[in-house]
């Protein structure tokens, strides 16, 4: 119990300016997921999930007498969120790359299955991305007009925050590309609220996923467009046309 309420408790000043090391340490695996979910791999929702745990208590400042001492309610309730779409996540992503596994296992028994991805990254649909932008709008307001009840510190910034991580989330969960540009939208808002609310770390860490979200887009485009000209050239279109097609 000793070492828990030392680790709660800790502090690392720079400039002055008291910092948890809660703080520091959630956000690490935080990145941490956001590194395994570019990868495709199960371990990215667990460890997230330890993040979210770590962060939880980090952004009820008033709640935990945090030096910033003051309650993000969104930033709050956001990990709560995550906690429970991260399970979702974790189950899916599993029986996908269960499913994924089998294939490979079908097709070559030399090791294919170890690499077997754990999601297939895709474009959502039409009706599927009608639907984000209005979850998007409807959320904030919904979610901004409760967090201002509440009293949370700037709550509807907070609610676009909130709002736009769990909808990230899903999608990833969900195999959207359209999932990295959410968490664009979410850094965009983000990094102006955290530095007002002196969660530096957190701040920073949120330019860290600016850039990493960005790369993260890039890559699961190129996977989707070479998995595409891939089932196009097993089709067994020439591969000049399969390109096209895809590009197209």
């Amino acid at each position: 119990m000793s070492l828990l309420v030392s680790f709660l408790d800790a502090q690392l000043v720079i400039g002055g300016v008291p910092i948890l090391w809660r703080e520091i340490v959630g956000n690490v695996f935080g990145l941490a997921a956001a590194i395994g979910g570019m990868r495709r791999v199960v371990w990215a929702w667990p460890v997230g999930i330890v993040g979210n745990l770590t962060l939880l208590t980090v952004f009820l400042g008033g709640v935990f007498h945090t030096p910033q001492d003051v309650d993000l309610y969104g930033q709050a309730g956001r990990q709560v969120m995550f906690l429970a779409v991260g399970v979702y996540g974790w189950w899916q992503w599993s029986r996908t790359r269960r499913a994924n596994a089998a294939v490979a296992a079908a097709a070559a028994a030399s090791g294919a299955v170890a690499d077997a991805p754990a999601v297939r990254p895709h474009w959502a649909t039409g009706r599927q991305r009608a639907g984000l932008v209005a979850g998007m709008l409807v959320g904030t307001l919904v979610f901004g007009w409760i967090f201002a009840q509440l009293g949370s510190w700037g709550p509807w910034a907070d609610a676009w925050i909130f709002t736009g991580s769990v909808l990230a989330t899903y999608g990833m969960a969900r195999g959207w590309t359209e999932f990295w540009l959410l968490w664009i939208g979410v850094d965009i808002v983000g990094v102006p609220l955290l530095l007002k609310a002196g969660y530096y770390p957190s701040a920073v860490l949120y330019l860290v996923y600016a850039a990493f979200v960005i790369w993260g887009f890039v890559v699961w485009w190129r996977v989707d467009l070479a998995e595409r000209a891939e089932a196009l050239r097993g089709e067994g279109l020439p591969a000049e046309r399969s390109v096209g097609a895809v590009s197209g």
